[in-house]
């Protein structure tokens, strides 16, 4: 499918809500995933507004916060989500006692911490929901890589990459969290990341 990117990107800069309406109106196999870190329901309820039963997709690490898998809970049942969690392979107790806790940032061995609870969970997530179009809340704040993003690419292996919210301040999240009356999480962390301003390798390979 030839897309004018140039185009697109130019018409939805700043309207996340139509960017969104045109490419579920694109008629192709979606997903939006999710991490359910803070202002994360924005993205979640666009969505579904959209297509009520689009499959929203979390790795779950294990190594959220109570918070954050309290969040998760409250804001699926507020909007009926269509949740799929994909863990590792292993769970959290059974690779801490094989190799410890989580490696530091500077350890060798992080790396493979994160293709194990996070790139190979998602790598299996993209195998068995096979989407064309992929909603992720993205935000061009978040890394020096994703401030080079567009709201609309096409990766390597052709999938539509979408982030409606790449050019939202954390302010006009707020705002659309107070005016739909939706929950926040703000204790939350991502034992891949580490640093905020660091990248998982998610977006890096995808």
């Amino acid at each position: 499918m030839d897309l004018d990117l140039d185009r697109l990107n130019a018409e939805f800069a700043n309207q996340p809500q139509k960017l969104i309406e045109w490419a579920i109106g694109l008629g192709k196999p979606a997903i939006c995933t999710t991490n359910f870190r803070p202002f994360e329901a924005v993205i979640l309820h666009m969505v579904s507004q959209a297509r009520a039963d689009i499959p929203i997709v979390w790795m779950d690490s294990g190594y959220n916060t109570e918070a954050t898998y309290q969040f998760a809970d409250e804001v699926t049942k507020q909007l009926n989500l269509n949740l799929i969690t994909y863990l590792p392979k292993r769970s959290r107790a059974h690779r801490e006692a094989i190799d410890g806790p989580t490696p530091a940032l500077d350890d060798p061995r992080h790396a493979a911490f994160t293709e194990e609870v996070k790139l190979e969970p998602f790598a299996r997530a993209l195998r068995e929901t096979a989407p064309s179009v992929w909603f992720t809340a993205l935000r061009a704040t978040d890394t020096a890589v994703r401030a080079q993003m567009q709201p609309v690419s096409i990766n390597l292996d052709g999938l539509i990459k979408v982030a409606p919210l790449l050019h939202w301040s954390s302010k006009d999240l707020y705002h659309y969290l107070t005016a739909n009356g939706l929950p926040n999480n703000f204790d939350y962390f991502d034992p891949t990341k580490g640093e905020d301003n660091r990248e998982c390798g998610l977006h890096l390979s995808h």
